[in-house]
């Protein structure tokens, strides 16, 4: 249908803009204003005006004034513009069952994306990065907790918008008093005072798309906006498009937005903001379901007019209808740069401070390119109780260099003339002088860093382009003050605004700094502090008044006495435990295991410790901070709160931060995160709380780069999780999310008792798995595979550790929990750097290791042993793939990996087994960023019929992949044997491709092994030989000829080695190759 007649339920400059949109469509237009905007100039540009009760913007929210005007004057439809009530859904849908037409999203649609939280979880379930956050309404004792773990953080108001309800916490004594005053903010201004919380990022870009739907599913963009330029939320200077952004991010971005917008089958216009950090990742933070301030830039560029087209799409029309397409909408040529000013001023702090009166002069500025969208005029009284802004100021240059676009919005803003009150037009003058805005090097922080230059001299150096007069007195806006008697001081307001809340009585004692009054002003809450300590002799003003700028509002008799009677604030108790701390206090003693004495004396029993007692015994003494720890199963509809409570602490699921090492290394440096599944509840398995809970954790682990150690006993996913509706639960991102972490953080999994299904899953998908020897390792507990009718088993017939260990599956084998932790903090020690104060055996050892009888075996460990330092020696699957040797080890402290040949398996030749192990532990140094030594003593591959069995060719192959593929430096040392392409894998592919390549005396090389090499070459010269005895002396002799030809010493005058070297030197060698690469 068409609409006919339109109620515009806002006021000033954007009231004026939709009654021209509407006007133009031929919609008549009904406006409304409170008792104390009779003089705003939007109610004379509307067919029909009509007065609201009440003042400020509490009038503008009440739904059924509004909507009894609107069905009054047989309104078919109503328009929010921005703030107030635009994001309100029950408006919305008291609209709509009024018969009504709300020009916007339906009111379920706003149900989402104006609930700021909502907006954030829909986002996140559609794979959009979102920053950390709590996903819920919160409280005092929410955020206590968050800023506890994560620093710091927003306060956000869930119905906000326009900067405001939103408060940045950076310490832990100001969230309370905040939290009470943005929840205030966000009802004043929005009707609705819960909040949210969001981690706060201190560098980013602030960057929104603008969408159009017509409700079909089908959704147009009209590119996006730079917000960046902001002080404390309060958007500006905003820019379309935005300057210099990477295509990759604005194609990213404006997918996103589409991919949320086509989820709503979204109609009319609506915005979606971003945060895009220094190394660009891009953080959703909210939607504006409606008409923006910033809209007029983005029909600059495009060519649009957004609200016209807003208001036909809001009367039925399609895209087809309109003619409209997404190749109808071009990629911009040129900026347009949107300015507001304000009527505000800045103290020496840098804060805005609102100010008053009549406009004397208002003279906007005009020329080409130049559009200014403001309700003001000359004469007008300024308000207080709404928002400062008096006009916005919109410049468009089609030259592609953003500094065209900078000089002229300088040149039309010093034509801007306002007189009579102040305003921010120096500041922004200022501002765009900036050389920084001409390569666009902002950021959210740019104004707040540079607020200090921004603010000096406001005035200066500013061509004028007016004529100077003299204006004349306002005595209406100056108030006669008494006299203020001898000895008494006076406090005065420092601001425009209502007088909200007075705090001290008439012979109160306050303190310097002691909060006094609450004022608002401009929709923003400011506590005002005393300035010195004495008594209130006597309040002025009382709440519920407006006061101007220098306004007295008490007169204080100084006191020095801090024992003069009167009354005093009251002593604060440290020691003192509040009734909602003791109820926190007690619930968090419940989980832990002087609680539960019956599980934790069964666990004892079976040999094995509680996750508590692991995670203390991993991490340093009071580093430990748990995440979660209220969860509860979801299975609150057949199960009791207290049951709960009492069955499923924390869920099963212990998470957390905490340190390892600190001793050794810097607090950054022994930073790890830990997951454990608490065996006594529910057996370890995995419920939908603590899948949740381990999502959330995991993606903070990835985006803090963190190290993580996880518990991993238990049976897999857990039934009779009654709260969640859901088949099979086979959407939840827990796996997905933990083998993603690969290369992005080091995952050490420990293994004790049963690990079966989604437990072993991720025990498997860790970079090291260590395992006790009582350990059961499966896919799948007896349960699982009794119903899939593979027979009956107990849990330990199914994946015991020992079967484990061989195949690989287990990297280190240890007896118990006391020795799975102790080695974990060792292996993790090897990715937090090098450590001092070593020891090692005597290297003149190192000569004798290797018999001087060539064929002579001997133990590949003790080399490794004496070579390293001492107790340094790490080694990986010990009973798997047993030709080759794995560790990690240090040499002066300094960590590395190591991969040997073993002689004594196979001569040291290199299987499909010990290359698939050798090439998958060189990935896993890589990823550590760890150098990788070569022990090197083969013959070669592995050949013969029952090798390539088991795939050797491609395993082969993969061994040479990974060292091709290596990033970190690589050292080579020929202990014996170096032959063949089992010698160039023990190299990363060739002699030439590590750092040095050098050999003990011992060395000995060849194209294959030299009795091969004589066999296949000599092999006609050898059978012309007929007599036996001759035939093996001419064998001999060739083989004697072909080592001389092979020695090390020969091999490196070739320089097809670097160098041969006394074995006492090798740790020489290491070091000198290690610190000249890291």
């Amino acid at each position: 249908m068409k609409l006919s007649k339109l109620l515009i339920a806002n006021r000033g400059e954007v009231a004026i803009r939709i009654a021209r949109a509407a006007g133009s469509l031929g919609i008549r237009t009904v406006s409304i204003y409170s008792e104390d905007d009779s003089n705003s100039r939007h109610r004379l540009v509307t067919d029909l005006s009509f007065p609201l009760k009440g003042i400020g913007p509490k009038a503008y929210l009440d739904h059924e004034k509004i909507l009894s005007i609107a069905k009054s004057e047989h309104c078919d439809s109503v328009h929010p513009g921005y703030g107030f009530l635009s994001e309100n859904s029950d408006f919305a849908k008291s609209c709509e069952s009024f018969g009504l037409i709300f020009i916007g999203p339906s009111g379920s649609v706003l149900e989402t994306l104006g609930d700021k939280l909502k907006a954030v979880i829909l986002a996140e379930s559609l794979g959009v990065p979102t920053l950390p956050g709590l996903r819920k309404i919160v409280n005092i004792s929410d955020a206590v907790e968050f800023y506890s773990k994560f620093g710091d953080f927003l306060f956000k108001a869930l119905a906000g918008g326009g900067g405001r309800g939103i408060r940045l916490i950076k310490n832990q004594t100001e969230i309370e008093e905040q939290f009470r005053i943005c929840s205030e903010e966000a009802k004043h201004s929005f009707g609705n005072p819960d909040l949210y919380i969001e981690k706060y990022l201190p560098e980013a870009r602030h960057v929104e798309v603008q969408i159009l739907g017509d409700g079909s599913g089908k959704i147009l963009h009209f590119w996006e906006r730079d917000c960046s330029l902001q002080r404390k939320n309060q958007k500006l200077l905003e820019i379309a498009p935005a300057p210099f952004l990477d295509p990759d991010i604005r194609k990213k971005i404006l997918e996103y937005s589409i991919k949320i917008a086509e989820h709503l089958s979204y109609k009319g216009l609506g915005t979606f903001e971003f945060l895009i950090d220094p190394k660009s990742n891009i953080y959703f933070i909210e939607s504006n379901p409606r008409l923006q301030v910033e809209h007029t830039i983005t029909e600059e560029i495009t060519g649009s007019d957004l609200v016209e087209v807003q208001l036909q799409i809001a009367g039925g029309k399609s895209f087809k209808d309109l003619g409209l397409e997404q190749k109808d909408i071009p990629e911009p040529k040129g900026y347009a740069l949107q300015i507001r000013i304000n009527s505000e001023t800045w103290n020496t702090k840098g804060e805005p401070i609102p100010s008053v009166g009549k406009l004397h002069i208002f003279e906007p500025s005009s020329g080409p390119g130049i559009r200014v969208d403001s309700f003001a005029y000359s004469g007008y009284d300024i308000n207080p109780n709404f928002d400062p802004l008096l006009a916005k100021l919109i410049v468009r240059s089609k030259h592609s260099e953003l500094t065209s676009l900078i000089k002229s919005a300088y040149r039309a803003l010093s034509e801007f003339r306002i007189e009579g009150c102040s305003t921010n037009l120096p500041f922004l003058l200022n501002l765009l002088q900036r050389k920084e805005l001409g390569t666009y090097s902002v950021g959210t922080k740019f104004i707040e860093h540079n607020i200090a230059e921004l603010i000096s001299n406001e005035g200066a150096a500013h061509k004028k382009f007016q004529f100077d007069l003299i204006p004349k007195s306002n005595l209406e806006n100056i108030k006669e003050q008494e006299e203020v008697p001898e000895g008494l001081a006076l406090f005065s307001s420092p601001m425009t605004g209502n007088l909200l809340e007075i705090y001290p009585s008439e012979g109160d004692l306050v303190r310097k700094g002691e909060k006094i009054a609450l004022l608002s002003s401009m929709k923003m809450e400011h506590l005002l502090h005393s300035e010195i300590t004495g008594f209130i002799e006597r309040t002025i003003i009382s709440p519920g008044k407006v006061v101007s700028e220098g306004e007295a509002l008490f007169w204080i008799r100084p006191s020095s006495d801090e024992n003069s009677i009167g009354q005093r604030s009251e002593e604060i108790d440290p020691n003192e435990i509040r009734p909602d701390l003791k109820e926190l206090l007690d619930r968090l003693a419940l989980n832990e295991d002087r609680s539960r004495t019956q599980a934790v004396t069964k666990r004892h029993k079976r040999g094995q410790r509680t996750a508590r007692e692991n995670i203390a015994d991993l991490c340093d003494p009071g580093s430990f901070v748990e995440y979660g720890a209220l969860a509860i199963a979801a299975q609150r509809r057949r199960r009791s709160l207290e049951e709960l409570i009492k069955l499923s602490p924390a869920d099963g699921l212990i998470a957390g931060l905490g340190t390892v090492n600190k001793d050794l290394f810097d607090p950054h440096q022994s930073r790890i995160s830990v997951l454990a599944y608490d065996y006594t509840v529910f057996m370890g398995t995995q419920g939908a709380m603590n899948h949740k809970k381990t999502d959330r954790f995991l993606e903070m682990v990835e985006n803090q780069k963190l190290p993580l150690v996880f518990f991993t006993e238990g049976g897999g996913g857990r039934p009779g999780e009654v709260d969640v509706p859901a088949v099979a639960g086979l959407d939840l991102h827990t796996f997905r999310k933990y083998a993603g972490l690969r290369g992005k953080s080091l995952r050490i999994a420990i293994a004790s008792g049963r690990c079966f299904a989604g437990n072993a899953a991720l025990f498997g998908a860790s970079d090291i798995r260590i395992a006790t020897e009582d350990s059961n390792i499966g896919m799948g507990g007896p349960v699982m595979v009794k119903g899939g009718g593979l027979g009956n088993f107990s849990a330990e017939d199914i994946g015991p550790a020992e079967t484990q260990a061989k195949n690989g599956v287990i990297d280190i084998l240890v007896r118990n929990e006391e020795e799975a932790v102790i080695i974990a903090k060792k292996v993790l020690s090897y990715s937090q750097g090098n450590i001092k104060n070593t020891e090692c055996k005597d290297q003149k050892f190192l000569r004798s290791l290797i018999p001087e009888n060539r064929l002579r075996s001997y133990d590949i460990r003790s080399v490794i042993d004496t070579l390293s330092d001492t107790n340094s020696v790490v080694e990986f699957q010990k009973d798997h793939a047993k030709g080759i040797v794995t560790s990690l080890v240090r040499i002066e402290g300094r960590p590395l990996g190591l991969i040997a040949n073993n002689p004594a398996h196979l001569g040291g030749a290199i299987d499909a087994e010990g290359a698939n192990k050798a090439g998958k532990f060189l990935e896993f140094c890589d990823l550590l960023k760890l150098p990788i030594l070569f022990l090197c003593d083969t013959p070669g591959f592995m050949v013969g019929p029952d090798a390539e069995k088991k795939g050797l060719v491609r395993k082969a192959a993969e061994f040479f992949q990974a060292g091709a593929s290596l990033k970190v430096p690589v050292f080579t040392i020929i202990l014996r044997k170096g032959y063949g392409l089992g010698a160039m894998a023990m190299a990363a592919g060739s002699f030439h491709s590590p750092v040095f390549t050098i050999s003990w005396p011992t060395g000995e090389f060849g194209a294959m092994g030299i009795e091969g090499e004589i066999r296949t070459g000599y092999q006609k010269e050898l059978a012309e030989v007929k007599d036996w005895k001759e035939r093996q002396i001419l064998f001999e002799r060739l083989v004697a000829e072909a080592y001389e030809r092979g020695k090390a010493i020969n091999m490196a005058s070739y320089l097809e080695i670097d160098a041969v070297i006394d074995p006492a030197d090798s740790r020489k060698w290491i070091l000198r190759g290690y610190d000249s690469c890291i």
